[in-house]
């Protein structure tokens, strides 16, 4: 096995980095639930610097240039520490993230060399753990590989500029628009460009009017700026709703809101506005920067880091998350039958 990874190591490296370009082209891709993480160095986004990264190893593999390849391996791993530590410091995790990282270490394996120096000198076995590289065309021997990876977190810790928490950034106050008056409180908070939430949003439809027929529920939706183009969305939800507060009309501006982002690939805000005129949906304009805000504020308040999420405030002590569609459905009917249990 040792041979024949060695034989085919550069064929294995290649296919390993061809492997990290598609999870990171594939990174907004979300199946239960969407995660908010983003990061960027220098301005670029990080899946863009890990794309370039892949393509590069492929090239210094593709060459059969080794001390390159290693080099570029070892400084990853060094960047792999700190961004690691970002989402175990925030308690959020990105599953693309994760397997890029491990098609690094794969590569990284693959790659590794015991050092000569380990022969020499036991001693110095802490500072050659990663191995060694020679780089004979500038007369460079045995250049411990820890010396890059130490190079790359530093590169990255000043470098990297991450966020956990979307917010939209305008001041303050009005109010959010919401359907019914109860005592029982749903916030479920969305993001249009989102699978799983269109696929929850659809499938609770009935049960939130059965909820809202009790008059004893207030629902709040609140969306989630994910996507770059969700605050247009939200803008055009706040005026419909704004044109017309009533349950089947906010109810069906939301269904043509998730169409226009997940079936027609509407990106554009006069796009938008041509299609939701299409649908023959009113809108009457306000002050959505004073709105925002109170977005923000509740997406803070109650730490949500993945649509769809829902909160359900049964009492000013008493309120629930949950996250994903099981979860969320799970939740709504049992408040469904807490309700029922509660008129009887």
């Amino acid at each position: 096995m040792k041979d024949f990874i060695k034989k085919y190591r550069n064929l294995i490296t290649i296919a390993l980095s061809l492997i990290g370009i598609g999870i990171m082209a594939y990174y907004d891709y979300c199946d239960t639930a969407c995660s908010y993480l983003k990061g960027d160095i220098f301005g670029i986004d990080l899946r863009w610097v890990g794309i370039a990264y892949m393509t590069a190893i492929i090239v210094f593999a593709a060459f059969k240039q080794s001390p390159f390849v290693r080099v570029l391996l070892t400084s990853g791993l060094g960047v792999e520490v700190h961004l690691y530590a970002f989402q175990v410091q925030n308690n959020v995790y990105c599953p693309f993230c994760l397997a890029f990282s491990v098609m690094l270490i794969l590569s990284f394996i693959v790659n590794y060399e015991i050092p000569s120096a380990w022969r020499e000198k036991r001693s110095r076995m802490w500072l050659y753990f990663l191995g060694e590289v020679d780089f004979s065309m500038f007369r460079i021997y045995k250049l411990p590989l820890l010396l890059f990876s130490l190079l790359g977190y530093l590169f990255v810790l000043l470098t990297f500029s991450g966020s956990i928490t979307p917010a939209y950034g305008q001041e303050i106050v009005n109010g959010v628009p919401s359907l019914g008056k109860g005592k029982h409180e749903i916030v479920l908070f969305t993001d249009y460009f989102c699978p799983p939430c269109k696929r929850i949003d659809t499938k609770v439809e009935p049960l939130l009017k059965e909820l809202l027929a009790t008059g004893q529920v207030k629902i709040t939706f609140v969306d989630v700026p994910f996507n770059s183009a969700t605050p247009v969305y939200a803008k055009y939800y706040l005026y419909a709703a704004n044109a017309d507060s009533g349950e089947m009309s906010v109810l069906n501006v939301r269904k043509a809101l998730f169409e226009a982002a997940q079936t027609k690939k509407i990106q554009k805000e006069l796009d938008l506005v041509a299609y939701l005129n299409e649908q023959k949906i009113s809108l009457k304009i306000l002050d959505e920067k004073s709105i925002f805000p109170m977005f923000s504020a509740m997406i803070k308040k109650h730490d949500v880091k993945a649509t769809p999420s829902c909160v359900i405030k049964y009492s000013d002590k008493d309120s629930k998350k949950f996250v994903g569609e099981k979860e969320i459905w799970d939740g709504l009917t049992a408040l469904k039958g807490h309700l029922s249990k509660k008129k009887k």
